[in-house]
């Protein structure tokens, strides 16, 4: 299967303080690759230096397309959409008025509309508070909006920051079989960043473990998730 992502000796940096260092992994065409770790291993910075919202040095390549140096702008526009910690929803707007804000880079309107009614066809309760301020919606209503939204850019591969993050397990486990059908019905490859190990690998093909900025494992993650010394040491449970 191709890599749609490779990543080699990837650094990235805050000012002076240097959070990555020398990063190789990669995110094959189709696939889900979780990346897992502690507070502060580096997971959400390593989404950031993916999109360019952070200083980095290496080599990022998106399907044979060098990244690094480029806006965060451009990198959307090949295809890359995110998923932020805490959900980035604009509150002073509707829930319709954010999922078209997702399309801003699109053209094609009839298509758009189609993407629209699909995205209240996925989660109902997005339809039922399609004229409703984005702020005044539950925490799981508004990382259902958030994923909808990035989903309207009809990415290639959608970036996940901490998805299940506050959320009551019942909207989790109905988020994560979302994202489930949508990798497998629509192609999407998806880079997650989860701290609930348990959750990422049960819907990963492959997974990297940080720890202070470094990889320090990696492999299918069946074969993680079955491998007693990697849960008990780096994962703890």
């Amino acid at each position: 299967m191709p890599e749609l992502l490779e990543v080699k000796g990837l650094t990235a940096s805050y000012g002076p303080t240097q959070v990555l260092f020398d990063l190789d992994f990669s995110l094959s065409a189709g696939q889900i690759t979780a990346i897992l770790g502690a507070n502060g291993a580096g997971k959400t910075t390593t989404l950031r230096a993916v999109c360019q919202a952070v200083k980095t040095s290496g080599s990022i390549l998106f399907d044979g397309q060098q990244v690094v140096g480029k806006s965060t702008e451009s990198v959307v526009r090949l295809g890359v959409a995110q998923v932020p910690d805490g959900r980035g929803t604009f509150t002073a707007l509707t829930v319709e008025e954010n999922l078209r804000l997702g399309a801003f880079v699109r053209r094609d309107k009839a298509e758009v509309a189609v993407d629209l009614e699909k995205a209240y066809a996925r989660f109902p309760r997005l339809k039922e508070r399609r004229n409703q301020q984005a702020g005044t919606l539950s925490g799981g209503e508004q990382q259902m909006l958030a994923i909808s939204r990035a989903l309207m850019l009809r990415p290639r591969m959608l970036l996940l920051d901490e998805p299940s993050f506050g959320l009551a397990p019942l909207i989790v486990a109905e988020i994560f079989r979302m994202l489930r059908k949508i990798n497998e019905e629509e192609k999407v490859s998806m880079l997650l960043v989860e701290q609930n190990a348990t959750l990422a690998l049960n819907l990963a093909h492959h997974a990297y473990l940080l720890e202070t900025g470094r990889i320090v494992i990696s492999g299918p993650s069946e074969t993680i998730k079955n491998d007693e010394t990697i849960r008990r040491i780096y994962l703890g449970y």
